[in-house]
């Protein structure tokens, strides 16, 4: 499904009654009935614009099958709400006379084009971050030595790395093991190793140790760090978000970069992945749980404890999978979001 379906299936929605929505999706009070497209949006933005919940979107586009223009929104179009016989009609303008949508094509560049989120958000997801298993940590190869001694090694420089899975593959990277995550409810329970890219290297002669040289560096390649065959498969970072078909619950075990809470366009880790059901463009509720306080106005001699009632605090998108653990991106925040904090379905 492209931008442009969702986004013409957005407004011309947005025209109907909200008790058509009731049931559904709920309209902000505010919500303009024209808006100019303008660079730097994405479709989170604009959808947040005219919906309480932005990321249900894509629902709108589903309840309107009669809307299937394939085109993509670009900086400079005006989205407008019109009426004509009784119904909604969507129209936009781009500088010349307003004409109605249809599915007519027309060429643009694909790149000017806006994102359903930042595109920068997702930036570092994909320069091939990896979560290992145990398994595949035991089985990756490592750095044993590297040229003239040297402790440390940048771009040019060879490297003699150990146990290296060769077959006919030519291009390797280089990772240091980072945080270790671990199952909330049994920490020797181990869900995935945490791999930091540091550099990219090619095979330069076979062996145990095999030679390789490093042709680009993210950061200083160490005695130790694990080399792995390099994945070439790219993320899919159009986002359509969608909600979980079947009931979550799960906790953020991690911040990336060291965090001890996050905001928006924060990463988070998951204590759920692909085992759990969980795919890119999930949408999940960060909840805080409710604090226990004393009820001092109870009639009682002993004030018993009362558990106040959990409450959102934000919501996560999916942007990465592995087979426990999953990256998700902090979309936005009510209250201040930690590690431990439970999720589930929004």
């Amino acid at each position: 499904m492209s931008i442009r379906n969702a986004l013409l299936a957005l407004a011309a929605s947005l025209c109907l009654s909200s008790s058509a929505f009731a049931d559904t999706l709920a309209l902000k009070p505010d919500h303009p009935q024209s808006y100019v497209v303008v660079k730097g949006d994405t479709l989170w933005d604009i959808s947040s614009k005219f919906l309480r919940d932005a990321w249900r979107w894509p629902e709108i586009w589903h309840i309107n099958p009669e809307i299937s223009n394939p085109h993509l929104i670009y900086p400079g179009d005006q989205i407008s709400l019109t009426y004509r016989d009784g119904k909604p009609v969507l129209q936009v303008s781009r500088g010349r006379p307003t004409v109605k949508l249809s599915p007519n094509a027309r060429t643009s560049r694909l790149q000017s084009a806006i994102t359903t989120i930042p595109a920068n958000a997702v930036a570092q997801f994909l320069k091939r971050p990896r979560i290992l298993t145990e398994e595949q940590l035991k089985n990756a190869g490592y750095i044993s030595h590297a040229e003239d001694d040297h402790l440390v090694s940048g771009t040019g420089g060879k490297i003699y790395v150990a146990n290296l899975l060769q077959d006919e593959n030519k291009d390797f990277s280089v990772y240091r093991i980072g945080n270790v995550y671990r199952n909330p409810k049994n920490k020797n329970d181990i869900l995935g190793y945490e791999a930091i890219h540091v550099s990219d290297a090619q095979l330069t002669l076979e062996g145990n140790p095999a030679s390789l040289r490093i042709v680009k560096s993210y950061r200083e390649t160490l005695l130790g760090d694990k080399v792995l065959a390099t994945d070439e498969a790219q993320i899919d970072n159009s986002f359509t978000p969608h909600s979980p078909d079947n009931s979550i619950e799960g906790r953020i075990i991690s911040i990336l970069d060291g965090m001890s809470r996050a905001g928006q366009y924060n990463t988070v880790v998951i204590n759920l992945g692909k085992q759990d059901g969980m795919e890119l463009g999930h949408v999940l509720a960060v909840r805080k749980k409710g604090d226990v306080i004393l009820d001092n106005y109870s009639t009682e001699f002993f004030k018993p404890e009362v558990q106040l009632p959990d409450e959102r605090s934000g919501l996560l998108m999916v942007v990465n999978t592995f087979d426990r653990v999953s990256y998700a991106l902090v979309m936005n925040t009510i209250k201040d979001i930690r590690i431990g904090d439970p999720i589930t379905k929004p």
